[in-house]
């Protein structure tokens, strides 16, 4: 599979993933769907087959294998053979980096082994009812008291809410000042640290995303990641992979919803012939496969520039922009030549477009990837530069 791309390495351990989301994952679906969230468990399970924070320095539990090629490839056989809900990628590439790359000896050392091991579950909280992408209309506040911070607030649309046991919460530290904001490791139990309801999602219904409030939460010096008036940029700063990851896992849910529309097409018959002997239907199948095909060479090509450290922010917004739309065409020519089965829970391509819808929206809207591309070109209006003429 994609050999210009993947190295024999890479093949045996896509095997071995395989073989741990079909065996530990897939039998699960139902239950968790049921039930709003993923099992624990399921991190355990992760972190015992070295699955988690891969990256992450031997001397605090990892395997030290900083090739991003391996974490596309649990996204990929995620979105295939396992359950969408599970925000593995969440956890490990995500949310982790900001505690290796900004925290302390003392942070990493205390926090980093239960993360590689799957007891300690991240999640991070930057969203806010009326701050989402615009991270300057935060509410949010800690106030420096000497010895600690006094957080209050309260965020929204957060995954891993309900199971996480170990939040990076973004929180404004100077009101006269909308970009500094400083970013804490809020820990389960801590005092005024409260969840709220589990909100009801269109799709991804085991993936738990819920409230968080913060009354008057008391955090120490030595759960402050980095300087606390920095947040801003270094949220900026991790961007670029949040959206990568967003691609590499839209182009595999794509695949995955063509894959199944070929195999249905092929065996549902209409007027004496099957629905994939008619040439419309063929020609559709021919556009997807192409788009798929185009998206795949792109992310991959992203990929290999993040290993080397050469992804730029807006190379990683078209990915997402490009991926995602993609993604949303593909699943809802998918449903309509399943037809009014396509409609039916029971059968896996329904589920999988109401998972995709949300893929235009997090990590940056498609019109905000859209506003960075192009600021990216010079068209940027506070610099006057978009649609002027010199003279």
């Amino acid at each position: 599979m994609r050999p210009e791309h993947f190295e024999e390495e890479h093949e045996m351990f896509r095997e071995s993933v395989h073989r741990f989301f079909v065996n530990e994952v897939a039998p699960h679906r139902e239950a968790w769907h049921a039930q709003c969230q993923v099992d624990r468990e399921i991190y355990l399970k992760a972190g015992a087959q070295g699955l988690l924070c891969m990256y992450v320095d031997p001397a605090y539990g990892g395997a030290g294998v900083d090739d991003f090629r391996y974490e596309q490839i649990l996204i990929e056989e995620n979105q295939r053979h396992g359950d969408p809900g599970f925000f593995i990628h969440l956890h490990s590439r995500l949310v982790a980096p900001y505690i290796t790359t900004l925290g302390t000896e003392e942070q990493k050392q205390r926090f980093m082994p239960g993360c590689v091991r799957g007891e300690t579950i991240l999640g991070i909280a930057m969203t806010e009812a009326g701050a989402g992408s615009d991270l300057a209309g935060m509410k949010c506040r800690a106030e420096d008291r000497g010895d600690h911070f006094l957080l209050n607030g309260q965020k929204t649309y957060i995954s891993n809410g309900i199971i996480g046991d170990l939040f990076v919460v973004a929180a404004r530290t100077d009101p006269q000042s909308p970009r500094a904001i400083g970013l804490f490791l809020v820990e389960r139990g801590m005092p005024g640290f409260e969840r709220g309801r589990r909100l009801k999602k269109m799709g991804l219904e085991s993936q738990d995303t819920a409230e968080l409030y913060f009354e008057n939460v008391r955090v120490p010096k030595a759960n402050v990641l980095g300087d606390p008036t920095q947040g801003f940029y270094y949220l900026m700063r991790f961007l670029a992979e949040e959206r990568l990851l967003g691609a590499c896992s839209y182009v595999a849910n794509a695949q995955a919803a063509f894959d199944i529309t070929l195999d249905f097409i092929r065996e549902r018959r209409m007027f004496g012939q099957t629905v994939a002997d008619f040439q419309v239907n063929r020609f559709k199948m021919a556009d997807m496969r192409t788009e798929i095909d185009i998206s795949q060479v792109f992310v991959d090509s992203c990929v290999r520039q993040h290993n080397q450290g050469k992804l730029t922010a807006d190379m990683a917004a078209r990915a997402k922009l490009f991926t995602s739309e993609m993604e949303g065409r593909v699943m809802d020519e998918c449903v309509q030549l399943h037809g009014g089965a396509g409609y039916m829970d029971e059968y896996p391509i329904s589920r999988m477009y109401r998972n995709a819808r949300i893929s235009r929206i997090y990590a940056g809207t498609s019109e905000i990837m859209r506003e960075i591309i192009a600021r990216s070109i010079g068209l940027d209006p506070r610099k006057g530069g978009a649609g002027r003429k010199g003279g």
